[in-house]
């Protein structure tokens, strides 16, 4: 069995369909945020089950002896091989898949055999975003993984022995400047983690945007990407965007272009669009959407300036992990007020969710009314259905106000707390 910290939050969501020889399993998320070991913790749960491991097929096509695979017909060759003497069932984990040019078509004919429970993985620019939505579409479960939420983080300081500080507000510090990439735990100092964490995003840009041949202007492909990380949190309007960077650049730069860029961060997973939703229409609003990164250490390792802007910081932060935890999430707004999440479970439940660092200050308006408390208090005031309602912040003291339940940041992650 592989001595691996378990990620239960990804193992919950996929038990289900174990066995289930109708829907391939694809495990996509950043990349180094854990994919390849969630399929080996799968891997060691239908052993622990009672499943042979004869009856597993485990390749990795970027590790040895599996390297040299590149053809379709070296696959089937190797899964026919390794599969001729199984009855029964057919467990196969393919990790990297894209590195087998043309591989969509192979793998729905093993799935359509009936016989085979087939879990995979691959660099995200060439997953869904591509063919194999398209071939596979009603085939398929995305299993969307995140990097280390701070229960995480701190459960994999527990698994690797690592000292924890009995203040978690320092560790919860520590986890926004470092970022939560998994192997990044390992590391002892803050310089032996920001020098793996850089190597990590310079893997992620040279493999999965340097070489992106949908990228035709590198420059301003560039100028987008450096915006958009440095702006994460914010309401983004494209126009606006189009704007700002024609007269950067002077030239004529189309809501096209800049929407594909877009689409590239988004397909290897750098970025995550989080769409706003108008509660009186009931509709989407296109064209003001904010984006979160996948992980912190995207600002952070490309910036000198380490002070923290919390407002983005702790979004940022609470938007991944409710993500982990399979929430649905959308941006509310209300006339001219906004909730920062809307959530929904996979139950149709509806939460409401606040966040900000503090309303615990001296931000008194001339009648002594604390103007942070009402700014964060009065769209959730505003929605009158039964649905739950959160204020999420770094407080020590907790307010009770109008039945929103006023949560401490941290208390809520460690603990588990249900947001339903």
């Amino acid at each position: 069995m592989s001595n691996l910290y378990i990620r239960e939050n990804y193992l919950k969501n996929i038990r289900g369909f174990y066995h289930d020889v109708d829907m391939i399993k694809v495990i996509s998320g950043v990349r180094r945020c854990g994919k390849s070991s969630l399929m080996e913790m799968i891997k060691d749960e239908l052993i622990k089950n009672g499943i042979s491991t004869d009856s597993i097929i485990f390749i990795h096509l970027d590790k040895k002896p599996y390297k040299s695979i590149k053809t379709l017909e070296a696959l089937e060759k190797l899964i026919d091989e390794k599969c001729k003497s199984i009855f029964g069932t057919k467990y196969l984990f393919i990790d990297e898949i894209q590195n087998v040019k043309g591989f969509e078509e192979s793998i729905n004919a093993y799935r359509e055999e009936g016989e085979y429970s087939i879990f995979i993985t691959g660099s995200n620019s060439y997953l869904l975003s591509g063919e194999l939505a398209t071939k596979l579409t009603g085939r398929y479960i995305e299993f969307e993984m995140t990097t280390l939420s701070f229960d995480e983080y701190i459960g994999m300081k527990k698994h690797f022995g690592k000292e924890i500080n009995d203040d978690l507000e320092k560790e919860f510090m520590n986890y926004i400047l470092e970022g939560g990439f998994p192997l990044a735990v390992k590391y002892d100092n803050y310089y032996e983690k920001h020098i793996y964490v850089q190597n990590v995003i310079k893997e992620i840009f040279d493999k999965d945007i340097k070489k992106n041949k949908k990228i035709k202007k590198k420059d301003l492909f560039e100028t987008i990407q450096t915006y958009i990380i440095n702006n994460f949190g914010a309401t983004i309007s494209v126009p606006s965007l189009c704007e700002y960077l024609n007269k950067k650049n002077k030239t004529g730069i189309s809501k096209i272009t800049v929407y594909n860029y877009l689409k590239i961060l988004e397909d290897a997973k750098i970025i995550c669009k989080c769409e706003r939703f108008d509660m009186k229409s009931k509709k989407s609003l296109n064209g003001s959407e904010k984006y979160y990164l996948s992980d912190l250490s995207f600002y952070f390792s490309r910036n000198t300036d380490n002070r923290i802007n919390y407002g983005p910081v702790l979004e940022n932060i609470i938007y991944n992990y409710l993500k982990s935890k399979g929430y649905s999430i959308c941006i509310g707004k209300i006339g001219n007020l906004e909730v920062d999440f809307i959530i929904r479970n996979m139950s149709n439940d509806y939460s409401y969710i606040q966040v900000s660092r503090t309303i615990d200050n001296d931000n008194y308006d001339e009648d002594g009314l604390n103007l942070t408390e009402e700014r964060e208090y009065r769209p959730l005031e505003t929605i009158k259905d039964g649905y739950s309602k959160y204020l999420l912040t770094m407080d020590k003291l907790l307010q009770k106000r109008s039945g929103v339940k006023h949560l401490n940041i941290i208390d809520m992650i460690i603990k588990h707390m249900d947001l339903s």
